[in-house]
């Protein structure tokens, strides 16, 4: 299986070189070599490589330089760095940058070939570039830095047994990453257990989590197994973690630092091996702090803490993002396109509801148009106020969306282009918001 593999070896050294591939050939890798990092972009370019072992400091393109644009032309691909004493911490600045990981100088060939075993195994038989595209692919395709983001993020966790802590504003797609990273991790043949700790009465959460035997409170008519060992091998997302109560709280917590379950009306424990994810568009920390929320289970929870961007701050996502919806629920028939007022408007929209607004306002929009176009009367914006940059906020306060237009065109001397500069937004959305609210700009007021 191993000879399936790749192992691209960048070293400025030959007699590292020859060390390197000794030892991985001798383990059943195929092995390429390049003696600087302009080789080793070549030998990229040219052959699928699964994993990247390089030098830190070599003549010309430095390591982290090559970790640079294996990151950028490359997402995905694992990159392990052999550092010096002298320079562990540009070893660990590499990591942070986007390396899976880094190895000292002089180099333990046994812990070399455990950490490439462990790499390759999370990736489940599948290259690690190719991952790069099921994030995307899972994730509708987002191109926005934040979204680059949190990709590299989510490749370098994946493949751990950390607890996560997902925060994000609600419709963002926590639980997709939650799903994704489960796909990605080592236990994706496992499982995948939700817990909507939102919606479940806490009054049921104890035995939905950890099960119940026959007898022990009034409807328990039969044995129940919980959702936390439904969850054995696998993963365990729990949506919404902020809303349980400190009961819960202290079960849970117990159960992260133990893990094992006793049933409600069970005297005897049993463990559970499993990993967990959590979630929530709640300000935990400052829960913490107001003592609604458990400051020791929210440190067992965010070992690593994902925050999963607003729909608002990646803007150069909502047009891909939009693509893929209309494709989505075209089903046998033509794919709608957008009118190029909806585009702007879309892009100029603060979609407070996120991932999940979007995805439904288009939804109904394929069912409103009348042919194959989605005009602005086909979508349902919520009626919110113009976000304005007037250094004297004066537009922003007068109350009313139509008044802030007036202002504006006011202000402005009556003339559409200015008053849209003025507002921040395009000509064809101020006309937009001109003809809504029927101002009749040849009757302007005295």
């Amino acid at each position: 299986m191993n000879g399936e593999r790749t192992i691209l070896v960048v070293d400025d050294e030959p007699g590292i070189r020859q060390v390197l591939q000794d030892l991985l050939m001798a383990s059943g890798y195929t092995v390429m070599l390049a003696g600087d990092g302009e080789e080793a972009l070549l030998r990229l370019e040219s052959g699928q490589v699964d994993l990247v072992i390089t030098d830190d400091v070599m003549s010309g393109m430095s390591g982290r330089e090559l970790l640079w644009e294996c990151v950028r032309r490359w997402p995905g691909l694992p990159v392990i760095i052999l550092t010096g004493y002298g320079t562990v911490p540009k070893a660990v600045g590499a990591v942070k940058d986007g390396a899976v990981d880094y190895l000292l100088k002089p180099f333990d060939g046994q812990e070399l070939l455990g950490k490439i075993a462990s790499i390759l195994v999370a990736s489940d038989g599948r290259s690690w570039a190719r991952e790069g595209n099921l994030l995307t692919e899972e994730l509708w395709g987002g191109k926005s830095p934040s979204m680059q983001r949190l990709y590299k993020l989510i490749e370098r966790v994946a493949p751990t047994e950390a607890t996560i802590l997902l925060l994000g504003e609600s419709g963002t797609g926590k639980e997709k990453i939650a799903g994704l990273l489960h796909r990605l991790s080592q236990r994706s043949r496992g499982p995948f257990v939700v817990v909507d700790c939102g919606s479940t009465p806490s009054t049921l959460l104890e035995s939905e989590l950890f099960g119940h035997v026959k007898g022990s409170f009034t409807n328990a008519y039969k044995d129940k197994k919980g959702l936390v060992a439904e969850a054995h091998g696998g993963t365990l997302f729990l949506d919404e973690i902020g809303n349980i109560s400190q009961e819960m709280q202290l079960r849970l917590l117990r159960f992260l630092q133990e893990r094992k379950i006793r049933r409600v009306g069970e005297v005897t424990e049993s463990a559970v091996n499993c990993r967990v994810i959590a979630a929530t568009n709640a300000d935990l920390a400052d829960l913490v702090r107001s003592g609604e929320f458990r400051e020791d289970l929210y440190y067992r929870l965010k070992v690593i803490t994902i925050q999963v961007p607003p729909l608002r701050e990646r803007k150069a996502d909502i047009p891909i993002l939009a693509e893929r919806f209309l494709q989505l629920f075209a089903e046998s028939g033509p794919v709608s396109r957008l009118d190029a007022e909806v585009v702007e408007a879309i892009l100029e929209y603060s979609w407070p509801g996120n991932v999940r607004e979007l995805r439904n306002m288009l939804e109904a929009a394929v069912i409103l148009s009348s042919d194959d176009i989605i005009h602005m009367e086909d979508m349902q914006f919520e009626d919110i106020e113009l976000d304005t940059p007037l250094s004297d906020n004066l537009l922003s306060l007068e109350g009313s969306e139509r008044q802030v237009v007036l202002n504006a065109l006011e202000r402005s001397s009556w003339v559409v282009k200015d008053a849209a500069e003025l507002l921040g937004v395009s000509r064809r959305t101020m006309h937009y918001k001109i003809k809504k609210f029927q101002i009749d700009t040849t009757k302007r007021p005295a």
